[in-house]
């Protein structure tokens, strides 16, 4: 599990003469571990920090609390795997998980076979007690905030297949949205339905982003679903991310209760036309700065407002990833990224469309993942 990702970072550490590091940013250790603890209202209640990775000359340490003891076993049966725990909570003593946390990590430090040489740390995720530690143990500490970014933008076969499962639950609570889109409907009655659609499919608890406005809101870019119910003909943005297995996937799509106004058709097709256009800019070697601002000199050209929000961005372990597809970002597309595309247009407190699709970067151009009727 995640193996590949593993030997890159080995690689990347190599070439960098890092003997030992601390991983510490959530994001980083999804990617490589495959681990991602079971999170719909936060973190667990009795862990010290997020799960963290400790790597050392190859091998590659997993760090939960003991609640997480079964959900990380598998990863200790990984060749370059282990794990190893610290308590929670517990009926026998008071509750000082991040003493037990710091233990657990000294002894681990103490155990290592290189006394000296370098070690790095995302900085920006550990904390001071850590930051301690891993001063004591050495005085060439290097920060690698970042790193593993540049890696995780292109995906794995494996990382595809559970991109592709969840792209796919995203579709079935497109669907069920749509049909839920009726006059009297709230915001939070659309998305019930999408969640519980997406739930059932699963067969499992799933967390769901992002977005369920209707577009009388004066925000009408996006929030959360509220008692606000569809008058005649109004449109409502749906924008959805499934979260299963520690992976993201995305999508959106305007829906419309009633018939369209020619307001809103004429809106919608240029959202659409522009959605498709950017799509076909996408391919190995594109610049994502280049592919931006071509977007929005489409949706301008049209004489209606420019979206004041991105034009794209990478998705996985995180729902919102590099590359992004930003005004400023010199970014090279590359093959097996993943790439999320979603221009609108708004009117504040009147009218709202956007639409987003899921595109992966081939040797030849793109193959579409999300499949979300948007018309």
């Amino acid at each position: 599990m995640h193996q590949e990702q593993r030997q890159q970072t080995h690689a990347l550490l190599q070439q960098h003469q890092i003997d030992r590091a601390l991983f510490a940013h959530p994001h980083s250790v999804k990617w490589l571990t495959g681990f991602a603890a079971p999170i719909q209202t936060g973190p667990n209640l009795f862990e010290s920090s997020y799960p963290l990775v400790w790597y050392e000359g190859g091998q590659f340490t997993l760090i939960v609390v003991t609640a997480y003891t079964d959900l990380a076993a598998s990863f200790g049966k990984e060749p370059d795997g282990h794990v190893i725990t610290y308590a929670g909570n517990t009926l026998e003593a008071p509750i000082e998980s991040g003493a037990h946390l710091l233990t657990a990590f000294e002894q681990l430090l103490k155990a290592t076979s290189m006394i000296n040489g370098k070690i790095g740390i995302e900085r920006e995720y550990a904390s001071d007690m850590l930051t301690s530690a891993v001063r004591a143990s050495s005085t060439d500490v290097i920060a690698i905030d970042g790193w593993l970014e540049p890696l995780r933008m292109v995906k794995t076969a494996e990382e595809l297949a559970v991109l592709r499962r969840n792209f796919a639950l995203t579709d079935i609570g497109h669907a069920a949205a749509r049909q839920a889109v009726a006059v009297g409907q709230r915001e939070i009655d659309v998305w019930t339905a999408a969640h519980t659609a997406i739930e059932k499919a699963a067969g499992c608890r799933v967390p769901l982003g992002n977005d369920c406005v209707l577009s009388r809101r004066q925000f009408n870019i996006g929030g959360w679903p509220l008692d606000l119910a569809l008058q005649p003909n109004e449109s409502i943005i749906v924008d959805l991310s499934v979260i299963l297995d520690g992976y993201w996937s995305d999508s959106c799509a305007t829906y419309y209760a009633g018939a369209r106004t020619p307001k809103q058709q004429e809106l919608h097709h240029i959202v659409t036309d522009a959605l498709e256009y950017g799509i076909s800019l996408l391919r190995p070697g594109a610049v994502a700065k280049e592919i931006d601002q071509k977007i929005r000199k489409f949706i301008a050209d049209t004489g209606h407002p420019v979206y004041p929000h991105h034009t794209g961005h990478g998705v996985g372990v995180s729902g919102h990833e590099a590359p992004r597809i930003v005004p400023y970002n010199e970014e090279v597309l590359q093959e097996n990224m993943v790439i999320m595309l979603e221009p609108g247009i708004y009117y504040p407190g009147q009218l709202a469309v956007r639409l987003e699709d899921a595109m992966l970067i081939t040797a030849n151009g793109t193959e579409r993942l999300t499949h979300h009727d948007k018309s």
